[in-house]
């Protein structure tokens, strides 16, 4: 009967956390949920959240009381149905926490991420290092339009594994400071070439998803030396089109309900956009600075309606390698400007699969991403 009872966990809101408390329990037992029904608060150093329920089901049991703390991924409810005897309950969490217990001693080791504010020229740079033990060339990751260092939250634990990983929000975004000078791509490369000196990275490898496509492309163009390697997750810069529907939607909406169809242009699966990372972004809409930020971004890049970088070219005259990773389903960027790019460019294109690949198809980006930057290009 295993198979009918869903273990409910500590979440991980973000790469940085490692343990949260549980707040308060929204559900009793006994209730019966839906996937996405909030069950409980859980609050971490910088916020609370609701906890939004994994599956549909029975909630059985509430293995973890009120106030108390514990470590991502610790047992805190079991989802069953009615049916299910308490005697298999009870084995399940058995096994569970036996198995936790193993597993946790056994990571001891592991390089957990780290997160500083880094001077860089006029600016402060949230940046978020991890896998600092491994030797070879780092990887750096740059998000896009609106985003944060979390939109690689599938993407940067599984590569640090074998290599250095470094993840930072963009100027205009996150924890970094508000300023964006012109908006440009050309001005963003120049922050991260600068942010590139200030830490020592003489050489890295570069993932850019939308925006940072463009970026990483810019970068590519005016330091070629720095840049080892390109992974464009649909980029910018590689077409015209582009959804104003989405940027004039993401600077303008300022309450759930209106933010949240908006968010869904960003993925497939419309499931994936949940009540937390919205009012995730809501939040940070609402800090000083990062409207008149956002809209300074979007009119030097899509003024009229239109892409207003071209950097196509960037393609024929880089010499590293460079793979193209695009989900078939976009409705921000037309999958159409991974056509007809040059034959040394590797193009994987992912059925049912919208702006973010990294976040929907999580195993299969991680794993080309691997396999691209194993096969001689340390």
């Amino acid at each position: 009967m295993s198979e009918t009872i869903t273990p409910i966990t500590m979440p991980k809101f973000g790469l940085a956390m490692t343990e949260g408390k549980l707040a308060s329990w929204s559900t009793p037992v006994g209730a019966t949920v839906k996937a996405g029904d909030e069950i409980a608060d859980i609050e971490t150093s910088k916020i609370t959240n609701g906890y939004e329920s994994p599956a549909a089901g029975v909630l059985r049991r509430q293995v973890a009381p009120e106030g108390e703390m514990l470590p991502v991924g610790a047992l805190i409810g079991i989802l069953a149905d009615a049916d299910v005897p308490d005697s298999d309950i009870d084995a399940f969490i058995s096994r569970f926490n036996e198995s936790f217990i193993s597993d946790d001693s056994g990571s001891a080791g592991n390089d957990e991420p780290t997160r500083k504010v880094t001077e860089v020229e006029n600016l402060k740079i949230s940046v978020q290092e991890s896998g600092s033990q491994h030797d070879g060339i780092p990887l750096l990751l740059i998000h896009g339009f609106g985003g944060d260092l979390t939109n690689w939250m599938m993407t940067q634990p599984a590569l640090t594994e074998t290599r250095r990983v470094i993840a930072f929000d963009l100027p205009g975004h996150g924890e970094s400071s508000k300023d964006v000078g012109d908006g440009s791509p050309v001005s963003f490369a120049t922050t991260v070439a600068a942010l590139a000196e200030v830490l020592d990275l003489q050489r890295v490898h570069v993932a850019g998803h939308s925006l940072g496509g463009a970026i990483a492309l810019e970068l590519a163009k005016t330091h070629p030396d720095l840049v080892a390697s390109l992974t464009l997750i649909a980029p910018a810069g590689l077409g015209q089109d582009i959804s104003m529907t989405f940027i004039n939607g993401f600077i303008e909406a300022d309450r759930r309900k209106t933010l949240e169809p908006v968010l869904q242009q960003l993925v497939h699966d419309k499931s994936l956009i949940t009540r937390q990372m919205i009012e995730s972004i809501i939040r940070y809409k609402r800090l000083d600075g990062v409207i008149p930020a956002l809209k300074t971004i979007a009119e030097t890049n899509f003024h009229d309606g239109r892409q207003a970088f071209p950097l196509r070219s960037v393609l024929e005259t880089y010499s590293g390698p460079v793979q193209v990773l695009w989900g078939e389903q976009d409705e921000i960027l037309s999958v159409a400007g991974s056509e007809d790019l040059p034959d040394a460019v590797t193009v994987i294109r992912y059925p049912d699969t919208g702006h973010m690949p990294q976040l929907e198809k999580s195993p299969d980006v991680n794993k080309a991403i691997k396999n691209f930057l194993d096969s001689g290009n340390s």
